[in-house]
């Protein structure tokens, strides 16, 4: 059973460290390469929910050059922080685990083990 998904960027060594717990754990999880796969607005709002955030600004990485050059500190519009994520999906801060109705943000990822179990 798929009940669990990783929102995957294969270049960053968190997401892989992640890949590599799910194995150990035997875990058959769907991955997503979010950065590949045209993710919608949708997908954006759910996630959100099941991460439990109240700001799409809470899963963006306010360190990547794009979130200042698309001036998003200075945005308070959620919808245009949304567009922005959809738009720019270096934005979304991974890796994400999803099972069931709730998801984390694995990091640090030591917190992933004890996701997976409850």
């Amino acid at each position: 059973m798929n009940d669990v998904k990783i929102w995957h960027n294969p270049r960053c060594s968190k997401s892989r460290e992640a890949i590599s717990i799910l194995e150990e754990s035997n875990c058959e999880s769907e991955v997503v390469k979010y950065l590949e796969e045209e993710l919608s607005k949708e997908r954006i709002k759910e996630t959100l929910k099941l991460l439990g955030f109240s700001s799409a600004r809470e899963w963006m990485r306010t360190k990547e050059a794009i979130y200042k050059e698309l001036n998003l500190q200075e945005e308070s519009n959620e919808e245009k922080l949304i567009e922005a994520m959809v738009a720019n999906p270096k934005l979304i801060e991974r890796p994400v685990i999803i099972k069931g109705d709730k998801a984390i943000i694995g990091r640090p990822t030591s917190i992933i083990k004890d996701f997976l179990k409850n």
